[in-house]
């Protein structure tokens, strides 16, 4: 087991703080109550029952007790990966504001053009 796999386990017990997982290995591991999903949870049984089958990602193991800490957030962010905002720019071509610049003394010339016609 390593950081990062992604595993099936077994509810086994529910406490205040987290659920505790044995996974498929026969390695119990603690999902924190932070990391069951994203945002504030007020009551852990209003998710999670024991005997639900969950899939889990490993955020930590210690080989030493051989526990590990686990995360059903982290797989749920990862199905909810925002697109790439298109921004609307001419980032490609590198111009900057020489279209601008070739604009402004026609903008200038048509400025003082109607504001002589308002004054007379």
């Amino acid at each position: 087991m390593k950081i990062g796999d992604k595993l099936k386990g077994k509810i086994t017990g529910i406490q205040p703080y987290g659920a505790f997982v044995e996974l498929e290995s026969g390695l119990i591991g603690l999902i924190h109550i932070s990391e069951i999903r994203t945002g504030y949870i007020d009551n852990i049984h209003d998710i999670l029952k024991i005997g639900d089958q969950v899939l889990v990602q490993v955020v930590d193991y210690d080989e030493f007790s051989g526990k590990a800490s686990l995360s059903m957030r982290t797989l749920e962010e990862e199905k909810h990966r925002l697109p790439r905002r298109h921004r609307f720019s001419n980032d490609r071509c590198k111009i900057g504001f020489a279209p601008l610049g070739k604009q402004m003394p026609i903008w200038i010339k048509e400025a003082k053009a109607f504001l002589k016609e308002q004054k007379d």
